[in-house]
């Protein structure tokens, strides 16, 4: 071939691998740009060498629309502890910017939180003028609240000033009132004063029958100017004591208001004990129970959750009655309560919902003993139909603990349905799928 066909050859052969490379870095650009997003970087061995330098800058590009888009979508869902990307990376200079302001912020916001309220707010625009005028009006309304404070601090002092006409009010009242000299611990002034209107040392009969806390009074600390404390007396009186100091007709005083609360305190008690219990199983209750997991994950104590769902309560309830379905459950509480101590939680936080809550990490150990349990359960005689229960297990790791109280229940709700499979599969009449109260 002569020399001048072989230069025409080569010289159409490099044009077609510089056009076919071309078309490589164009089509791959578009996946840059567009999508799909290809899964490798491009084959450096399939581009002609007179485009390498921009195959490489492309691969490169690649690599920085990667980040950005990591990096720009964690930003997007407020994740602000994301790491910065390659101070190379140019494309998230600017969200870098934006990164770094959103952060000083949010410590902002800490801060502020915390009564803290100077420092620059960031340089985010109009978002740093709202958050900065936003602050300046918390420090108005925190200025406002002691000026307010100020003023009932003077309007208190000045009720002390109609010290004489309250106890004349209060002459007639059912409360005891006693002024005592604080030097001398005497009693100035007793409304329960006796019939010839002298109050000595040793009170007068009804108080010294009544109140046989009264060497408690006589020797007040007053270290504090106002207190209202509580005594709980002999033969189950409950009392409220409202104490302060004045000055009585020239000499400081501890003036002591006393109030039987017996039948409050009874009335309280009660209404806890409703507010606190399920009135069909006598156990606690779900507002109980919302209130003593919010203690444990709050105070990080170590604990193990077990979740419950009494399998087959509908069937019960629409075979046998409502009756037979209230003694179902019944027989489930005394069950789980014969097994376990009474100073564990047991909470019924649903129809067929029961949760209990032991002290320390003992998965392993409940997991046996509640196969122990859930088999007696299944064997008893008790009833014409077959009684059984599903559960599901989680330990709290006290201080490791990361969970939310949703996240619990829903891992051990995770872990009962696995229960409840296995029962199904034995018992398919009794447990069906959304057989639930």
């Amino acid at each position: 071939m002569p020399v001048s066909d072989r230069i025409n050859l080569t010289a159409r052969v490099g044009y077609i691998m510089e056009e076919k490379s071309s078309r490589l870095l164009v089509e791959y650009l578009k996946s840059i740009l567009y999508g799909p997003r290809v899964e490798e970087s491009l084959n450096l061995t399939e581009i002609d060498e007179s485009c390498m330098e921009l195959a490489q800058g492309l691969n490169d590009l690649r690599s920085m629309m990667e980040a950005l888009e990591e990096y720009s979508a964690e930003l997007s869902k407020g994740n602000l502890s994301v790491k910065f990307p390659e101070i190379n990376n140019i494309l998230c200079a600017n969200l870098k910017n934006l990164h770094s302001n959103l952060k000083l912020l949010a410590w902002r916001a800490r801060q502020a939180a915390k009564g803290e309220y100077s420092g620059n707010p960031g340089y985010l625009g109009e978002l740093s003028e709202a958050f900065d005028t936003m602050v300046k009006q918390v420090m108005e309304r925190e200025r406002g609240l002691k000026d307010e404070a100020s003023k009932a601090q003077s309007h208190a002092e000045s009720i002390e000033g109609y010290n004489e006409l309250l106890l004349g009010m209060l002459s007639k009242r059912k409360e005891w009132l006693l002024v005592v000299d604080t030097e001398t611990k005497e009693i100035l002034y007793c409304n329960k004063k006796n019939k010839d209107g002298t109050a000595d040392q040793t009170f007068c009969k009804t108080c010294k029958k009544r109140l046989s806390f009264q060497n408690e009074l006589l020797h007040w600390n007053d270290a504090e100017q106002y207190h209202v404390w509580e005594i709980d007396d002999v033969g189950d009186k409950h009392y409220r004591v409202t104490s302060f100091m004045v000055e009585w007709r020239g000499r400081q005083s501890g003036v002591h208001i006393v109030v039987d609360v017996t039948e409050e305190k009874q009335a309280a008690r009660s209404l806890t004990s409703k507010a606190y219990h399920d009135p069909g199983t006598g156990i606690k209750n779900r507002l109980f129970f919302d209130e003593y997991m919010d203690m444990i994950l709050r105070e990080h104590q170590e604990a193990t959750f077990c979740y419950f769902d009494l399998d087959g309560l509908k069937y019960v309830n629409d075979t046998f009655g409502h009756m037979e379905g209230d003694m179902y459950i019944q027989n489930f509480v005394e069950l789980i309560k014969r097994n376990f101590r009474t100073g564990d939680t047991f909470a019924r936080t649903g129809g067929d919902e029961f949760c209990l809550v032991l002290t320390g990490c003992i998965k392993e150990l409940m997991d046996r003993k509640m196969e122990e349990i859930l088999k007696e359960f299944q064997m008893s005689d008790f009833s014409d139909y077959q009684c059984s229960f599903s559960f599901g297990i989680v330990e709290i790791p006290g201080k490791d603990n990361t969970l939310t109280l949703d996240e619990i229940i829903q891992r051990a709700d995770s872990i009962m349905y696995e229960c409840k499979r296995r029962n199904k599969a034995k018992y398919p009449k009794l447990v069906r799928d959304g057989d639930s109260e």
